[in-house]
């Protein structure tokens, strides 16, 4: 599976993608490819995001067009649009899936009750419901485990997780600072809120807590931290996929030695490591909108 948007890099990361499916001679089959629509390509005008009917059709025929590709597996929104009543996104999306230009449609950090509704109106007019809901989920950001808690028992919605290593802090990299050469490093004015918060007595018992569980991965799994964090969010039921971002050929290499720990979180690890994140589902605050602070919108 490979997963873009129309906004990345202003549409780029669409037309690599494209490139290099084309380059390699991939068998189209073989491939899951998603992409996301909400935030344009950069271009400032009324109808060049959102989810109006118009932007949805539009914007899913240009990242077709900078993909090279006929259709797409899964087109998430890539956020709700609040200016947009449901019945038109539904619409509009179950239109893309019967153009064949996408095999379904999904959600990406929409709240439990708007992916309700978009799921009441497609029963009521014979649609498409979402199948998916795309969402930052880590060891620190568990929201997911509970704001969508009754939707997976009710709908068998599951899961596809950003972010699974918290932008990085989950490698233990940041432990003892700032490296240079680093995301934190590189894109300072990105980060910053995040940067400040592990300078507070909440961040550093989050890098506290990062060093209690690399200790844990070390010594009873033989793995690494980072391996040990994609394997405990691949563990829960709900999860259906697990996107990875690299820079380095050798961190997917790493991030796939998850594969061979996630057998080894048996009750007994799952247990220990919850009582050193202590942040359970039951300790969460109910929310009515996923929370996303400037870390950011990737």
């Amino acid at each position: 599976m490979f997963d873009t948007a129309e906004e990345y890099s202003g549409g780029k990361s669409e037309e690599e993608l494209g490139r290099v499916i084309k380059e390699l001679g991939l068998r189209r089959t073989d491939l899951i490819i998603t992409t996301k629509i909400f935030w344009g390509i950069g271009r400032k005008g009324p109808n060049d995001g959102g989810l109006s009917r118009k932007h949805i059709i539009e914007g899913t025929r240009e990242s077709l067009a900078r993909l090279g590709l006929d259709y797409v597996d899964v087109i998430f929104a890539h956020r709700h649009d609040h200016n947009v009543p449901m019945e038109e996104i539904v619409r509009a999306f179950n239109y893309v899936i019967a153009q064949g230009w996408a095999n379904y449609w999904a959600t990406s950090e929409w709240a439990a009750h708007e992916i309700e509704e978009a799921h009441h109106i497609a029963t009521k007019l014979h649609l498409i419901a979402p199948i998916a809901e795309q969402c930052q989920h880590s060891m620190f950001h568990r929201q997911p485990e509970k704001e969508y808690r009754h939707l997976y028992k009710k709908y068998g919605m599951s899961t596809t997780t950003w972010s699974s290593l918290l932008f990085g802090f989950l490698t233990g990299k940041y432990n003892d600072g700032i490296p240079e050469n680093t995301r934190f490093k590189t894109n300072s004015k990105e980060f910053d809120g995040f940067i400040k918060k592990l300078e507070t007595p909440e961040g550093k018992e989050m890098i506290h807590k990062v060093k209690e569980l690399t200790r844990l991965a070390e010594e009873e799994l033989q793995t690494s931290i980072t391996a040990l964090a994609l394997a405990w969010v691949a563990k829960n039921q709900n999860t259906a996929t697990v996107i990875l971002g690299a820079s380095k050929p050798e961190q997917i290499t790493e991030n796939l030695k998850a594969i061979e720990v996630v057998p080894k979180l048996t009750p007994e690890i799952l247990r220990k490591i919850d009582h050193i994140l202590e942040n359970t589902p039951e300790a969460l605050p109910s929310f009515g909108r996923p929370s996303l602070d400037r870390l950011g919108r990737v």
